[in-house]
């Protein structure tokens, strides 16, 4: 039997895999149920790479993402890349602050959330309609102790993509964790600190989602190299001033590497449209074998964002 016309468009007009009554039962877990009728006992069972497209968002649908970091220089690039992409409805922002590049945006909602460590039920109701999520949020190593640092770079997101991942489920969730450029799972003892720590956080982040309580979890680690919003100016008036000798550092530095090593920059415009489009594509991994791919296919490197981007 071949299914109805609107399972044909997923999976082509093979015989359905799916129920096909013509009278199915009235529960059911898509977003939009009308469009995918489809009971949960027959999405369980069926593959990830089928079932995860019963959720997939069709081309008109818009979606729910989350920011965190939006006050810091990557958060702000993709804070603009979500005001500007017509698809995203709404924007849930964390911050301990409020956040001035959001004013006056009707579809932004900022949430004032003091504790990244813990996640309180009222909060979490906000969340149930979510797609996915950019983790921007981070501080230099030089700016706070080592047990901070881990708490900032490790904890705090791992906290939060299972706290999602239960309010969301059984929905699929894409986690966008923004790393760092010399980033490894494989840490040596020579390895410096930050570098393991954000490894540390990109292995953890893949190994939850193989935990069938967190088995909706789609996560993607992109390590930028040297940001650079030099020529970004939608953000310029938001982006957080460096101190004198950071400021100094990075007009030095900034023009050498995009000079001599233009593969290890990465420019904030393109970088912001690269994790919203993560956030808002269909979560799965990426070919392992392409340049700047690792990990399962769920780790990209600068070189792989460049390549995204088309740059």
């Amino acid at each position: 039997m071949r299914p109805p016309a609107h399972l044909q468009r997923i999976f082509g007009p093979q015989p359905c895999l799916l129920r096909c009554s013509p009278d199915p039962p009235q529960t059911y877990i898509s977003p939009a149920p009308s469009l995918f009728p489809t009971p949960l006992s027959a999405i369980k069972s069926l593959p990830f790479h089928l079932a995860h497209r019963l959720y997939s968002s069709p081309p008109d649908r818009t979606m729910h993402l989350v920011l965190t970091g939006a006050t810091g220089l990557v958060g702000s690039a993709v804070l603009q890349q979500m005001l500007v992409t017509p698809s995203v409805s709404k924007i849930s922002i964390l911050s301990r602050r409020p956040v001035a590049q959001a004013e006056g945006h009707s579809k932004v909602h900022v949430i004032i959330h003091k504790d990244y460590a813990t996640y309180p039920p009222e909060l979490l109701n906000q969340l149930k309609d979510v797609d996915g999520v950019v983790w921007a949020q981070g501080i230099s190593s030089i700016s706070v102790s080592k047990p901070e640092y881990e708490q900032i770079t490790n904890t705090y997101p791992l906290t939060f993509a299972r706290a999602l991942s239960t309010t969301v489920a059984p929905k699929p969730v894409n986690f966008i964790y923004v790393s760092g450029e010399g980033a490894t799972t494989t840490p040596s003892f020579l390895t410096q600190h930050w570098a393991r720590i954000k490894g540390l956080t990109e292995s953890s982040l893949l190994a939850l989602s193989k935990q069938p309580e967190y088995a909706n979890l789609r996560p993607i680690s992109l390590r930028p190299g040297a940001v650079d919003a030099t020529f970004h100016t939608e953000v310029k008036d938001f982006v957080p001033r460096r101190t004198a000798t950071m400021g100094v550092l990075e007009k030095a530095a900034l023009p050498v590497f995009r000079g001599l090593m233009p593969s290890m920059v990465s420019p904030t415009k393109e970088l912001g449209k690269v994790l919203v489009e993560l956030a808002m594509g269909d979560g799965g991994a990426h070919k392992v074998g392409e340049s700047g791919v690792s990990d399962e296919g769920r780790t990209l490197s600068n070189a792989a964002m460049r390549r995204l981007a088309g740059i």
